[in-house]
């Protein structure tokens, strides 16, 4: 799947005429903000939504999971995307400004690939070759089996949750190198190493590129790995809010978390929460 190489907002509106009645269609609205990652399978989930359920618009944006909680909390928008779980201090400004903790809705798995060149003889990493690649203890491919060059880091903005992830889980809360080359989405990721033999980047298992998804520790990010947890980066992906929602919040997020909305999941590369059968 293709992302532009911007962050940018995708509004999705399905026009409804009844007939020759004059009288206008009452029409309610859902706003959503947050992860990048998410924003493409997101905008699917509410086009699909909105051919189904006329008289409802579904509003999409990215921006990065923290732009989107921060949204969340100015009540801006009805739902936070997010490709990680909320931070400590976003937690605290929930509770300070609504009494509430929010709710969290998981609608799906996904998998944190670790993207190559194609062209890259390594095709095997493990957890802490990663780690040590991205704090600087590791430069060279030849320390990976490779061809004796420089590694070119490639990394996510701090407003990803998915840098967030990769600094939580596989750097264990350490710094990333200061070498690494922070870009925006993570189509900018996949076109940095598809066009640099020498680049390793990282990003959700739904974006199929040009690039290799390298084996960690041994184990492929296929769908079964990830949804028995044997893939090692494996995450579930988040809706927010505020609180327990109703309407067509409310109807939105069931019909998601419905076989029909986990099928449009799997069909967009992810891992839907359960087997689907059709």
């Amino acid at each position: 799947m293709k992302l532009k190489n911007n962050i940018f907002a995708t509004l999705l509106l399905i026009a409804v005429t009844a007939g020759c009645s004059s009288t206008p269609l009452k029409v309610a609205s859902v706003r959503i903000k947050g992860s990048d990652t998410m924003l493409h399978l997101t905008s699917l989930l509410a086009q699909q939504y909105m051919e189904e359920h006329p008289g409802i618009s579904i509003y999409v944006e990215g921006g990065g999971t923290a732009s989107g909680v921060r949204a969340l909390i100015r009540g801006e928008i009805d739902i936070c995307t997010g490709s990680r779980n909320l931070e400590a201090d976003e937690v605290k400004l929930l509770a300070e400004q609504y009494g509430s903790l929010g709710v969290s809705f998981l609608i799906a798995k996904d998998g944190l690939s670790i993207y190559l060149n194609e062209e890259n003889p390594v095709k095997e990493i493990t957890t802490q070759q990663l780690k040590d690649i991205y704090t600087c203890k590791i430069k060279n491919w030849k320390e990976l089996g490779g061809a004796d060059r420089s590694i070119m880091l490639i990394t996510r903005n701090t407003n990803s949750g998915t840098y967030l992830y990769f600094k939580e889980h596989i750097l264990e809360g350490n710094g990333y190198c200061t070498d690494a080359s922070a870009y925006p989405t993570t189509q900018n990721v996949i076109d940095q190493v598809n066009a640099n033999v020498n680049a390793i980047g990282y990003g959700g298992v739904g974006f199929k590129a040009d690039v290799y998804f390298a084996k960690i520790n041994g184990i492929e990010p296929t769908e079964e790995n990830i949804r028995n947890d044997k893939y090692p980066i494996s995450r579930y992906l988040h809706f927010y809010t505020l609180s327990q929602p109703d309407g067509a919040v409310k109807d939105f997020i069931d019909w998601v978390l419905s076989p029909g909305g986990q099928k449009i999941i799997e069909d967009a590369g992810f891992i839907s929460l359960f087997e689907i059968s059709f």
